[in-house]
């Protein structure tokens, strides 16, 4: 399913797949973040940390009324406040799919699936 913006010249078509890598760029850009977590790490059979080519298995797209909502999975760094670290994942893939594909947001769920000890 893709997103679809109806404008005075035509219709632009956004596939999940970029709205993937925009979600997924804007989330592992946060502090706290260690990176994208797959969504079915038991059925994919991989636990570890999504590189950008993948983030699509990490994140979960859902259109309706000109609107869509995303629910991200990721991994938190061990120490830190995960409701702030995800408040944070929260504004900015509000603010990079506004500003950078001009769809607006429904909600933004964040799902941690795993707390990583970050090395020093």
């Amino acid at each position: 399913m893709a997103v679809k913006i109806k404008t005075k010249d035509g219709l632009i078509d956004i596939s999940n797949g970029v709205i993937a890598i925009v979600v997924g760029s804007a989330a592992t850009s946060n502090y706290g973040v260690v990176g994208m977590a797959s969504k079915n790490a038991i059925r994919d059979g991989f636990d570890g940390i999504l590189n950008r080519a993948n983030y699509k298995r990490g994140v979960v797209v859902k259109s309706e009324d000109n609107k869509i909502t995303v629910d991200v999975y990721i991994i938190v760094g061990y120490g830190l406040k995960i409701s702030e670290v995800s408040r944070n994942v929260q504004t900015s893939v509000k603010f990079n799919l506004k500003n950078q594909l001009g769809i607006d947001t429904k909600a933004v769920n964040v799902i941690v699936q795993s707390v990583k000890v970050l090395d020093e």
